[in-house]
């Protein structure tokens, strides 16, 4: 390794092989036939991408376009750009066709790398992508495209493409909560800065972990959490390819044990609901778990902690951030919260106007620190709007308590006023989740008769049918938890709500369909 390549791919690759762990597993699959990768093999593996790359055209600094569930190529292909000079671009594995040929076209990736099961879904449009010039099946049969394995397998090992700290290394797209999914453009050094804070100095990663994600590497958080910081410290990352039901979670926990769990809001409340039936394994030796995406509801928390005995981390980070800048830290937790800003961050709350609130008041939260991103793609307005010198536009209003710990209080476009009064759609759904027969609630803004906004709840309920009157005491139960102003006027009981593959709720289509 050069100490002076500022690549990441040498922190994260070469120096395990350097300091000795080349034979200890980086990645272990979840399941019957499940594979490993070590870091010596990772670095092996990873080294034939540059002359693959080569052999098809694909130069430094195009984009590599990934399609790909959460298997041990993964990591191979990631790394392997890094190292190659290419720009790997993971694509959420849930996307439509439509929204595939948007994200390809806009960023004219050349190459594209996608699982066999993927492939009947972007077949059809991958002849009108003009910019693509080679797709690599993994696994399967690739049919008129190339074979990842058989290309990878005739590729020469090569070293690490040298690379500044600022020079950009890799693109995430937006979950597309609130609609069109933008490219986020990250430099080499933001992975790092995110491991050496909130890996580090929060979470405490060390090297005999063995961390489960349910969140997916091709999201900001998930990449952090399977990637990032486990090969940080020179640990091990369990990689889960389905969708993280509750019952296969509990599953690969089981089979794996981890130390560390990682996972969302909607999935630690549909998995304490899963533990009031049985009590699962292998939670033996769950030291600490972690939840980004949205805000953690202190109910929620409170109840795993107690069926499980581990502390959950409720944070809060975003895409164009690459991680979590807010938390609350061990020993340090107090539920409902989102904590204190992470060493080497800073946070604020700004009014409309741009004028810091005082302790009580509600604003918007902005964020300094060494992960910001280097701007979107093709979206100068957009740009502008959310980086601002140093600080970093979340779209998240806060409150500030007098002891210096931040509530969530909801996305700036989620916010509404009654009756003069800053309403939170957050703290409504955590009042009607400590209810004994919901499951999961979101709020949002509706008019009543008059043209007045007032807040409206959409409700999942444990048992999957509505009490007599249910309604009716949820009203109640609400206004008795945060204030009879506050309650929803309205309460629909729902079978779920409609969701980004991260787990956050769209409240932006329950808006439009209310």
């Amino acid at each position: 390794m050069n100490p002076a390549n500022g690549n990441a791919a040498a922190h994260f690759v070469d120096r395990h092989v350097e300091e000795g762990r080349a034979d200890k597993p980086a990645f272990v699959e979840c399941g019957p036939g499940g594979r490993s990768l070590t870091y010596g093999e990772l670095a092996s593996e990873s080294g034939r991408m540059a002359d693959l790359f080569c052999r098809h055209g694909i130069p430094p600094e195009a984009r590599a376009a990934m399609i790909v569930l959460d298997q041990v190529e993964f990591p191979v292909i990631f790394w392997g750009s890094l190292r190659a000079g290419v720009i790997p671009v993971p694509l959420n594995t849930l996307l439509s066709p439509d929204y595939y040929e948007i994200i390809l076209d806009d960023s004219r990736a050349r190459a594209l790398f996608v699982s066999h099961e993927l492939l009947p879904v972007v077949a059809p449009l991958l002849p009108r992508l003009k910019h693509l010039k080679a797709v690599f099946v993994i696994g399967g049969e690739p049919g008129a495209h190339l074979s990842f394995a058989d290309e990878l397998a005739a590729s020469e090992t090569g070293g690490t493409a040298q690379a500044e700290p600022d020079e950009c290394a890799f693109w995430l797209y937006s979950s597309g909560s609130t609609g069109r999914p933008k490219g986020v453009r990250h430099v080499h050094g933001s992975l790092k800065a995110t491991a050496d804070t909130f890996g580090a100095q929060v979470l405490g990663i060390r090297e005999d972990d063995t961390v489960l994600s349910a969140a997916k590497l091709f999201f900001a958080y998930g990449l952090g959490n399977a990637m990032t910081f486990p090969m940080a410290a020179g640990a091990t990352a369990a990689l889960f390819r389905g969708r993280p039901t509750p019952a296969d979670m509990f599953a690969a926990m089981a089979e794996l044990r981890p130390t560390i769990f990682c996972g969302v809001p909607t999935l630690y409340a549909g998995m304490v609901a899963h533990m009031a039936k049985e009590t699962p394994g292998g939670l033996d030796r769950l030291r600490i778990c972690v939840s980004a995406g949205e805000a953690l509801p202190a109910e929620i928390g409170n109840r795993w902690k107690a069926q499980t005995g581990a502390d959950i981390l409720d944070g809060v980070g975003s895409t164009e951030m690459l991680h979590i800048f807010l938390s609350n830290a061990p020993g340090d937790i107090v539920y409902g919260t989102s904590g204190i800003a992470v060493p080497g961050y800073q946070v604020r709350l700004v009014d409309e106007a741009g004028r810091e609130v005082g302790a009580g008041e509600v604003g918007e939260l902005l964020v300094n620190g060494p992960s910001a991103a280097d701007g979107y793609w093709n979206q100068r307005d957009k740009s502008r709007s959310t980086f601002e010198g140093h600080w970093t536009r979340t779209g998240d209003k806060y409150e500030r308590t007098a002891d210096g710990r931040f509530v969530y209080c909801g996305r700036t476009d989620d916010m509404f006023k009654v009756s003069g009064i800053w309403v939170s759609p957050f703290e409504v759904e955590q009042a009607l989740v400590s209810h004994p027969d919901v499951l999961e609630a979101a709020v949002v803004a509706h008019k009543d008769e008059a043209g007045l906004e007032k807040p409206r709840a959409f409700v999942v309920l444990k048992n999957g049918h509505a009490p007599d009157g249910l309604a009716e005491t949820l009203k109640e139960h609400v206004k008795a938890k945060v204030g009879a102003w506050k309650y929803p006027r309205w309460i629909d009981i729902v079978p779920d709500l409609p969701k980004t593959a991260t787990g956050k709720v769209q409240r932006f289509k329950l808006r439009e369909g209310a």
